[in-house]
């Protein structure tokens, strides 16, 4: 007979075991169906990115007819309202109603305004015209566009003077004001399909995110929405209470504040979630494992870490989207799918470039810099706005050859004409310049 000693504790010891099956089961059952989902949704994106839902096929607007579409050159808009946004007073929103009152083509959420504007010359010798482009700040609506500008100061101790446009816009386009503004236009926007996103915003890179997220909220609210937002403390941190609206009635929406540098009256975990810049760490440390595509905006520096970082972490190149303050400073360390092909041509020393208004014609090489920078080296002048591909002031004709492009630029050149900021010559090439 099996001592009672023994029966206990072989009681106990199958009793363990039984839990630790049931454990192991459940967890591996969880494990194939979270992998399962996760495949699944990867398979849907890789088959074309594009499991959209069925109300947004396109990007479109419930209020919006759908026969309207972009008119060509510049429209006249007045500025029906202006708000502040921030608790610094340096972010402005502008809100645009054309003069014809004639409904207004939608727009991609991500897409930016290009503005014509009068300005007083540096000198104060009188007005000069100069082109700049503003990201749209809202989701599309059918009577009216938003704009959100931050006043650009003097850089500190630099000497320079601070932002004309920025500082134009702000003391000098009070409500009531016409302002020349093209079409919405550019290739930074949001995939209307319904894979996760993570949106990263820096400074004033928030408007075209703001957009995004919009846009989600109102067309997608079921869509899984990740909302970085960093900048130095409350002071900077523009459209809050909008942010917390969003995320407290949307259970998909989750919202994440960094303060790199708080303010003593900044309270952690109320004001905002993470004293720290937005990093590839903290994107380990908060999202689940899932096939993200990550919308990134922001500074130069913000944009020159988290770019590569997302690459060394493995998320692939298709996945990452991003629009900086000087878009052709970011490197990627992949090459892009269907990149741009070289813009150093074959047979460098042999590359003339000739600019037929002006009657020069004058040797090219890889340091002369984009096909714009040339020509001004050169004494031509060309008219120019953004230069970085966006507003396409700087659009030129080609009599003959071919150029190459740096980036693809946000602004789609008309067809024999290429735009001078960020292309180069790819062989001999005649320009109407």
């Amino acid at each position: 007979m099996t001592p009672p000693a023994m029966t206990s504790a072989s009681l106990l010891l199958w009793i363990v075991l039984g839990i630790l099956l049931q454990l192991a089961l459940w967890l591996g059952i969880s494990f194939w169906r979270h992998w399962g989902e996760y495949q699944a949704l990867r398979a849907g994106l890789s088959a074309g990115e594009a499991a959209v839902v069925p109300h947004a096929e396109t990007f479109s607007s419930n209020t919006e007819p759908a026969s309207t579409v972009a008119w060509n050159g510049f429209r006249n808009f007045r500025v029906e309202r202006r708000e502040i946004e921030d608790g610094a007073g340096s972010i402005c929103s502008f809100y645009l109603v054309p003069e014809d009152r004639q409904p207004l083509p939608t727009f991609k959420p991500g897409q930016f305004l290009t503005f014509r504007l009068d300005v007083i010359k540096a000198d104060g010798s009188g007005n000069e015209q100069i082109i700049r482009c503003y990201s749209l700040s809202n989701a599309p609506q059918a009577d009216h566009y938003r704009i959100s500008i931050k006043r650009v100061p003097p850089p500190p101790r630099s000497g320079h003077p601070p932002g004309r446009s920025s500082n134009f816009f702000h003391d000098h386009i009070p409500v009531g004001t016409t302002l020349q503004v093209r079409a919405p236009s550019g290739h930074f926007c949001l995939d209307p399909g319904n894979n996760p996103v993570v949106l990263i915003a820096g400074g004033i890179g928030i408007t075209p995110m703001l957009s995004m997220l919009d846009w989600c909220q109102a067309q997608q609210p079921d869509r899984e929405v990740w909302f970085f937002y960093g900048v130095r403390n409350s002071q900077e941190a523009a459209f809050v209470p909008h942010l917390n609206a969003i995320a407290a009635a949307n259970p998909n929406v989750h919202l994440r504040l960094c303060f790199s540098d708080p303010l003593p009256e900044d309270q952690l975990g109320e004001d905002f979630h993470h004293h720290e810049r937005v990093s590839v760490a903290l994107f380990r440390m908060e999202l689940p494992l899932k096939p993200y595509h990550y919308y990134i905006c922001g500074p130069a520096p913000m944009m020159e870490t988290l770019v590569p970082a997302l690459d060394d972490w493995g998320v692939p190149d298709s996945h990452i989207h991003f629009e900086a303050f000087g878009p052709a400073s970011i490197k990627r360390r992949k090459p892009q799918t269907g990149a741009i092909e070289a813009a150093v041509p074959a047979s460098q020393s042999d590359v003339m470039v000739t600019f037929a208004k002006s009657g020069k014609q004058v040797p090219w090489s890889p340091q002369s810099g984009s096909l714009l920078e040339f020509a001004e080296s050169q004494g031509i002048a060309i008219d120019s706005g953004c230069r970085a591909g966006g507003c396409g002031t700087c659009q030129t004709t080609i009599r003959s050859g071919e150029v190459a492009y740096r980036q693809s630029p946000d602004y789609d050149p008309e067809p024999g004409t290429c735009l001078m900021c960020v292309c180069t010559p790819k062989t001999h090439v005649t320009l109407e310049a």
